[in-house]
């Protein structure tokens, strides 16, 4: 069973390439225990204002694969309870403001870590894969006085912000890669010590990490970070 961390990217006729893979060990998983349809936990974080993105979420997910979505969506400053991730055969933590993702699921985080380590298949969609590192970057668009980024894509933080996240994977994620213009900000986090380098990935592209194995899926590239004697070297992993 794999993690899969997917850079964003939202389209209402999307193929879903960057589910398949997933959907494909879920019902592996829950054939294990005795279900043909694999039931999907997705987590959501409702922001202020926003529509309901549940039925959205539900309809991409069967466009891909049979399934039974579980969705659980609260709004901003709630949390998420443990009865979210009973009898599931796959999580897939969705998309929003990442610090308010991080927040939701701290209650969560111990029990979340017991069951990828026991092979429940993980998707982190943009902020669900930003919080799935053990560094994540959360948001911010400056360092000191320089913007890294556009104050758009800062997850309403001023300074680029670097939280203890589920742990996962040991690398810091950063999304909507080359679209956002985010590649920049881990860059310039990874030169300032913020965190040792990390991967910054595209929309419609995913990171999957399986054992000791990592390949890219998707339409866009996969960015690595990673810190030299001779500065900060940046390198694709797949296009």
């Amino acid at each position: 069973m794999s993690i899969h961390l997917v850079g964003g990217g939202w389209a209402p006729d999307y193929a879903g390439d960057v589910y398949r893979e997933f959907l494909l060990e879920a019902t592996a998983r829950g054939v294990a225990s005795g279900r043909t349809t694999p039931r999907i936990g997705v987590l959501l974080v409702r922001e202020d204002g926003a529509d309901s993105r549940i039925g959205s979420w539900s309809e991409q997910l069967k466009r891909v694969g049979d399934c039974e979505p579980v969705v659980t969506e609260i709004a901003e400053g709630e949390l998420f309870a443990s009865a979210a991730l009973t009898g599931i055969d796959a999580l897939l933590v969705g998309g929003g403001h990442a610090p308010s993702y991080l927040d939701a699921v701290t209650p969560l985080i111990d029990e979340i870590r017991l069951l990828v380590a026991d092979d429940l298949p993980y998707l982190g969609f943009s902020a669900g894969a930003m919080i799935a590192a053990d560094a994540a970057v959360i948001g911010g668009w400056r360092i000191g006085e320089i913007a890294v980024c556009a104050e758009e894509a800062g997850e309403d933080l001023d300074q680029v912000t670097v939280a203890e996240g589920l742990g996962l994977v040991d690398l810091a994620i950063d999304v909507h890669a080359v679209p956002w213009g985010t590649l920049s900000r881990l860059i310039a986090a990874s030169e300032a010590d913020l965190v040792d380098g990390g991967i910054a990935i595209d929309e419609f592209t995913a990171l999957v990490v399986g054992g000791e194995q990592i390949r890219v899926v998707g339409a866009g590239s996969v960015w690595q970070i990673a810190q030299s004697d001779d500065g900060v070297l940046v390198s694709t992993l797949g296009a």
